[in-house]
């Protein structure tokens, strides 16, 4: 639009400079160019043709200055790219535990987190009953803390290159290099006298180290190298009775948040622009997400035939460019993302330059199973 108003600022001097070159060239007589042009400026600036078209450029100019503060003002300020460049910490070999992130060990207490992160952004109810803490800088160093009663660490996550470990394991690590310096990963864990086995084609390991569990995450679309980290305390995991835990509208509202979160962390991974939170379009996404939980499906489109863009114009959304993203049977936000970055096609959605915003809705069935959905649009 900028461009466009100087386009026509530029039409009009051209206007008025052809008109005054044109009568240099037919000039014979010895009357100085100085005055030749003072002289033809005076007479187009009267001439009654070119004030109508004064005029109308006036008014064009108006319009879009007004338009172009219109669309200012309503634009989502984190829909820009993000050309600052927030400065990631030195990172430093863990001193009490196998793993660390942004220099942060399990057992640190709330008040050492926040001296060196800062207040944190959101704090949203998670599977293990207690709370996950974001920090970020508009989602740069982002970190995920949980803290039990004492305000003590007990849970860590990030998806940004901000692990350290005292083996050498990182962000980009290769998977079998992780495996030759961790040794065999878990197949199964226990919850009171059930185990539960892990899938085999995972894209992720569990390791029971130093009375923790890690999990490491695998991005199979960057060669199957380490992308992120869970770190849990023994505690907290055994204080989780099942793998699902049940459902509540705190719990749900807490996955909401997390999975907005987590993709934005990775959109600033690659370089693009946060999205924006919206209200509207996650009620969409809320009812998909319900509709499918309590139907027993799992789709794009809905038992009555509606795709997501015809969900999203139901609801009065309008926009320019949409996309959906749907989950089912992960028992958290984070290993709901992780999936799906490691599918393409919703891989391509999260990391979509051209979306500004986003709204996640999140339902159970009657077993707690979480049914995740994302909406992506641009007005």
């Amino acid at each position: 639009m900028r461009r466009f108003l100087l386009f026509i600022s530029f039409l009009f001097f051209l206007y008025a400079g052809w008109t005054v070159l044109d009568k240099l060239a037919a000039k014979t007589d010895n009357q100085s160019v100085l005055n030749t042009i003072t002289s033809e400026f005076e007479k187009v600036s009267d001439s009654k043709e070119l004030a109508t078209i004064k005029d109308k450029l006036n008014e064009g100019i108006q319009y879009i200055t007004t338009l172009l503060q219109t669309l200012e003002d309503t634009a989502p300020e984190n829909s820009i790219i993000d050309q600052k460049s927030s400065k990631k910490p030195e990172l430093h070999v863990p001193s009490e535990q196998a793993f660390s992130i942004h220099n942060i060990e399990l057992g640190e207490s709330k008040q050492k987190v926040e001296t060196k992160l800062g207040s944190p952004k959101r704090a949203s109810l998670n599977e293990y009953g207690t709370d996950w803490y974001t920090y970020h800088e508009n989602y740069h160093n982002f970190v995920m803390v949980a803290y039990d009663s004492e305000n003590k660490v007990v849970g860590l996550y990030t998806n940004q290159d901000l692990i350290s470990s005292t083996v050498g394991v990182k962000r980009g690590t290769p998977k079998q290099d992780a495996l030759n310096l961790l040794g065999e990963p878990m197949t199964r864990i226990q919850k009171g006298f059930v185990y539960y086995e892990f899938q085999q084609d995972r894209d992720y390991d569990v390791f029971h180290i130093d009375n923790t569990y890690v999990t490491l995450f695998y991005d199979k679309h960057q060669n199957n190298t380490v992308t992120s980290i869970q770190i849990v305390s023994e505690a907290l995991e055994q204080n989780r009775a099942d793998f699902y835990t049940d459902a509540s509208d705190q719990l749900k509202e807490g996955f909401e948040y997390q999975l907005f979160d987590l993709t934005n962390a990775s959109r600033v991974n690659h370089g693009l622009g946060v999205l924006s939170w919206d209200n509207h379009v996650k009620e969409t996404a809320r009812k998909h997400s319900l509709d499918m939980a309590e139907n027993d499906y799992f789709s794009h489109t809905n038992l009555q035939g509606l795709s997501p863009f015809d969900r999203m114009l139901e609801d009065e959304i309008l926009f320019t460019i949409a996309g959906e993203n749907l989950a089912y049977g992960q028992f958290s936000s984070i290993f709901a993302h992780e999936g799906l970055m490691n599918s393409m096609g919703h891989r391509e959605n999260i990391l979509k330059k051209e979306y500004k915003y986003l709204g996640v809705g999140v339902a159970f069935n009657t077993e707690s199973h979480p049914y995740y959905t994302e909406n992506f649009y641009t007005k």
